[in-house]
């Protein structure tokens, strides 16, 4: 199943117009928890997840460098993209390689095509759960990382998994034209916001009390990992998150 209420990427203002001020706001207080998570977590955890799509090669590009300079991480990820874009490229190691890729084992590329991104969240989950990963730092364009940090949130919260999942924007200008649309991330933020409200009524992303339920529970159970003490951490419940020696 995939979310059933096509929705433009771009979007008037305007458009907007049908949402409360209640379920704006709401949006806003979700985006400002999850988007101010420390990144420096994402050192500590031991799986890059990269979703691909709207010929943004440069979130393969910023994954694979952040992937390339820490050899602790066990796992990168790639979800892949959907076929019907006009940008859309086969996700293969060979492609990797061109954009900078050395270290391949631990790499897991996701092979059927991924329409949407609940389609590219039900393969992350899958991947989580089959190899006993503990840990994620989600790679996203910044106008995108709320949805999908929401999409794969709710099939975690479906599937009963609880990790630590960590934001990790892709250092682009928002200026910069989305190739798939010739949009920049100020034309299109308002779309995202759009799909994220109509979505969460479909059941696709996490509703605001599923975020406060998993941001307590992050910050109550992991927070040597959010605060950057995960090296002195001896805590009998093992909160930080144990990655593989390098």
């Amino acid at each position: 199943m995939s979310p059933g209420t096509a929705v433009p990427r771009v979007v008037a203002d305007e458009d907007l117009a049908g949402f409360t001020a209640g379920q704006l706001l709401a949006v806003m207080k979700v985006l400002t928890m999850i988007l101010t998570l420390p990144q420096s977590a994402a050192r500590q955890v031991d799986a890059l997840v990269v979703a691909v799509g709207q010929g943004e090669e440069w979130r393969l590009t910023h994954a694979i460098r952040s992937w390339e300079a820490n050899p602790a991480l066990s796992h990168l990820l790639v979800a892949n993209g959907n076929p019907d874009e006009r940008t859309h490229v086969d996700i293969t190691l060979d492609h990797l390689r061109s954009l900078g890729l050395r270290r391949t084992d631990g790499v897991h590329l996701q092979a059927e095509p991924a329409a949407n991104t609940a389609v590219q969240a039900a393969w992350i989950v899958s991947q989580v759960r089959a190899r006993g990963i503990t840990s994620l730092a989600l790679v996203v364009s910044p106008y995108h990382l709320a949805r999908v940090y929401l999409t794969v949130l709710k099939a975690l919260t479906k599937a009963g998994v609880r990790v630590p999942m960590i934001p990790m924007p892709v250092a682009v200008s928002p200026d910069t034209p989305v190739p798939e649309t010739g949009a920049t991330a100020y034309d299109l933020v308002p779309g995202e916001i759009k799909r994220i409200l109509t979505y969460m009524e479909e059941g696709w992303v996490a509703t605001p009390e599923e975020v406060q339920q998993y941001l307590r529970w992050l910050w109550s159970h992991r927070a040597p990992m959010l605060v950057g003490t995960c090296e002195t951490d001896t805590s009998a419940d093992r909160s930080c998150p144990r990655v593989a020696p390098g």
